[in-house]
């Protein structure tokens, strides 16, 4: 069976050589005939996108260019996940949409692209650009569209909203010093909106497949996926054709003693029932509770069953070495675990702490210092005395926060569980908070604290003139 799997695999190889070659020499990139029911032309959909190439993603790559690095690199890479794209959508311009199963394994090169984009960010946390690559990482699950049904605009337009996140710090700290973050973030923000527009235009419903020519599969299109833009798809290889070449062409392959005899045992006919041994009483499970118990599982009475290779186990998760470190002005706290006796003592103002997938643990920090990031972290507790700028906590879950001292912003984002004791100098502090539940702040009443809960839901009404929103009142 193996022999015969890997026999066809090789013939789709031969058919998708066969099928460019005959694109190379019958077709012009200009020729939009029509051969076995698929149209060689380009459609109206593929011409829009590739306008938004040529424009919006060209201009993002330039943009990324200028500032090089880190942000350069990841800029090729959504390059490279647009060119994937807009193959598919040559691919679905041409053919006929296929079962769920067949476009799940038309979309992984869109999802590889994704993949490789966000592993980018996670291996470059240290990047001075790291908001840059956050806000790509965090909104490049938007080309997912093609998959998304119906109204797949709604879900790019929340895509963008993730980037926005972070494009805004990168506004903070660029917008009085170097004007080529901002006019990056402009280019960058600008891709999702026209891509907003794009489906409004051309895929208002969902993905729109081609009412005629074949069914898309793997195979079929196998040329479509692997040309890029501006080159028609490849008509099917036209019949009659000469057998197709294999690399090992000239050599005549001998049937091996294993499909000989599987053929042979085939052959035997109802004789092929003869080979079979008699299961005794005492060796079937329902008749023998003993057996239920062990599993039942017997040992054969006429073979010696030798250990076999174990099949490979799943890959644990890779573990980190812990980080409790000063990098330049930045603190960085990752991957600590079951550590309560975390303790920065000596602070300056013009230092930040990030603190990145810490469990279990908590920090204490002395002193003043600019801002305190929380990302990834798990029942973390943080007790600080005085921060200027801003205190952030993202995509994290029972987080519990004390300020001794002063705050004047405390944001939180995509977290579950968050309890903020204040002091009486915080008592004016701003809480932010975006996609996020079971948030409490506790306020210092006669030597006490009282809990009180940050609304998580509202109510919105047109008052005639604007949208009222107001948080919605939950009769206990």
């Amino acid at each position: 069976m193996a022999e015969m799997q890997g026999l066809m695999e090789r013939l789709e190889r031969a058919v998708g050589r066969l099928e460019l070659l005959s694109a190379a020499s019958h077709l012009s990139p200009g020729d939009c005939g029509e051969m076995n029911g698929v149209n060689g032309g380009v459609a109206p959909s593929v011409e829009a996108f590739d306008k938004l190439m040529k424009s919006m993603v060209a201009e993002f790559l330039k943009k990324s260019r200028t500032l090089a690095g880190d942000v350069e690199t990841q800029a090729e890479m959504v390059h490279s996940a647009f060119q994937a794209q807009r193959a598919f959508l040559l691919m679905a311009s041409q053919y006929q949409q296929p079962q769920e199963n067949d476009v799940a394994a038309l979309l992984k090169p869109i999802s590889e692209k994704i993949q490789e984009i966000q592993t980018f960010r996670e291996r470059n946390r240290g990047s001075a650009m790291f908001n840059h690559l956050s806000a790509v990482s965090e909104s490049i699950p938007a080309l997912g569209w093609i998959a998304v049904s119906p109204k797949p605009g709604p879900y790019v337009k929340e895509m963008n909203d993730a980037a926005t996140f972070y494009t805004n710090r990168v506004l903070k700290d660029y917008k009085h010093s170097d004007l080529r973050h901002v006019d990056w973030v402009k280019s960058y923000l600008n891709i999702w909106s026209e891509l907003q527009a794009y489906i409004k235009e051309h895929h208002t419903m969902g993905l729109t497949w081609s009412k005629t020519g074949p069914v898309a599969s793997t195979t079929a299109a196998l040329s479509a996926l692997s040309l890029g833009p501006g080159l028609p798809p490849p008509p099917p290889p036209p019949p009659p054709g000469p057998p197709p070449l294999f690399e090992n062409e000239g050599r005549k392959e001998e049937s091996s003693p294993s499909r000989s005899a599987l053929f042979a045992q085939l052959n035997q006919g109802e004789a092929i029932t003869k080979g079979l041994r008699h299961v005794t009483d005492e060796q079937k499970i329902y008749k023998n509770p003993s057996l239920r118990a062990q599993g039942g599982q017997t040992p054969s009475p006429t073979k010696s069953h030798s250990p076999g290779p174990k099949s490979p186990q799943s890959r644990s998760p890779q573990k980190h070495a812990p980080v409790f470190e000063l990098e330049g002005k930045k603190w960085r706290v990752e991957y600590q675990e079951d550590k309560n006796d975390l303790v920065i003592s000596e602070t300056e103002l013009k230092q930040v702490a990030y603190i990145f997938k810490c469990n279990k643990s908590t920090l204490q920090m002395k002193g003043k210092i600019n801002s305190i990031t929380i990302d990834n972290c798990t029942k973390f507790g943080l007790v600080f005395d005085n921060v200027v700028g801003i205190v952030e906590v993202i995509n994290s879950k029972d987080i519990q926060m004390q300020v001794m001292g002063r705050v004047p912003t405390i944001s939180i984002n995509k977290t579950e569980g968050c309890h903020i004791y204040l002091s009486e100098d915080a008592l004016d502090c701003e809480i932010v908070s975006a996609k996020s539940s079971e948030m409490n702040i506790l306020i210092p009443q006669d030597g006490d604290y009282r809990e009180f809960p940050v609304p998580e839901q509202f109510k919105t009404a047109w008052d005639g003139s604007k949208l009222v929103t107001e948080p919605a009142e939950i009769m206990a």
